[in-house]
């Protein structure tokens, strides 16, 4: 949780920005808060207005606009190296960090005036080590569904309803956990998620998520549902405790359910069956990337062309297989 207590006041007047204009989710506004606290901590230290080496106990409501002022890229970049030389930062970190740093000074500048100069202006985007996403094979997909079918679990149509829309929708985690039942129209088989920065989208339900989500919901709990801010009496999924279920349990699922099909549970996880989804759509549907692309709900092409890699490396391999590769 955000305590507006502890921020000066251009920062909070920042978030609220964030909240309000640019539409940001709650997850992203507390990132933004998190990042640009302890870059405001750094600075306190770097600029010698605190002996307090421990960055919990750093105080940063009591900077000053005419502190703000006196940062320059040089400091940022100080920032950036003080993680990764402290922290071991990976560049996905760091590249998440200079993203806050840009846009809270962009909004100081441009778009309230508070400070003239724009150290940011010209602060680029550490560069990412590109990775082939991890993902299950369509034996090893298959294996995890069958696995979660099990009458011995009481849960089972749950979970495998859940599994079913992570390995067939590639459904990011929040966006699973927030669904609603009336999100679902299933005379048209599909349903409404919202996915990264409240932006909502349509997903198409196959036959295997509408059999597996009209299963769930006829054992679904219908009386005793929690009233409460997380709207659990309209929520899809529910916990045991008969309220919406929380990210942490179905991640827990997803891990018990791996581990239960011989599937180390630490290499992969509910990204990673979206990375499944993904993966399998290309491969077998012959997709196109820019459906693709509005399927998974990417703002950028380049995000989703990694499945094109991933198919490129498969490719690869088969050639290296080839009995004849070492004659």
């Amino acid at each position: 949780m955000i305590n507006p207590e502890n921020n000066p006041y251009y920062l909070n007047s920042f978030l609220d920005y964030t909240i309000t204009i640019l539409n940001k989710s709650p997850n992203t506004v507390k990132e933004y808060n998190y990042d640009l606290a302890m870059f405001l901590k750094f600075i306190k230290i770097r600029f010698k207005l605190t002996k307090e080496q421990d960055f919990s106990k750093i105080i940063i409501k009591d900077i000053s606009i005419n502190t703000i002022e006196k940062i320059t890229l040089d400091d940022i970049h100080a920032f950036l190296s003080y993680l990764t030389t402290t922290y071991h930062s990976k560049a996905a970190t760091r590249a998440r960090k200079a993203s806050s740093i840009r846009v809270f000074f962009n909004y100081l500048c441009a778009k309230v005036n508070i400070i003239k100069i724009n150290p940011a202006q010209n602060l680029e985007t550490p560069k990412l080590d590109k990775r082939l996403p991890k993902y299950l094979s369509l034996e090893e997909s298959i294996k995890v569904l069958n696995n979660a079918d099990n009458p011995d679990n009481r849960n089972s149509s749950r979970d495998y309803a859940m599994l079913t829309l992570f390995l067939n929708c590639g459904l990011r985690l929040s966006e699973l956990v927030g669904i609603n039942i009336g999100d679902i129209n299933f005379s048209e088989s599909k349903m409404t998620v919202i996915g990264k920065g409240n932006k909502e989208r349509t997903i198409y339900l196959n036959k295997a998520c509408l059999k597996a989500i009209h299963e769930y919901l006829n054992i679904r709990p219908k009386e005793g549902i929690k009233t409460d801010k997380y709207n659990s009496k309209n929520a899809l999924f529910l916990s045991e405790r008969k309220e919406r279920i929380s990210r942490r349990t179905v991640q827990h699922i997803v891990e018990k359910e791996l581990s239960a099909s011989g599937l180390s549970s630490k290499k992969l996880s509910t990204h990673k069956l979206r990375h499944t989804a993904a993966t399998l759509m290309y491969q077998y549907g012959n997709v196109d990337i820019r459906a693709l692309q509005e399927i998974l709900g990417h703002e950028s092409i380049s995000t989703t062309e990694i499945y094109t890699h991933v198919a490129n490396e498969q490719a690869r391999e088969a050639i290296e297989k080839n009995p004849l590769a070492n004659i």
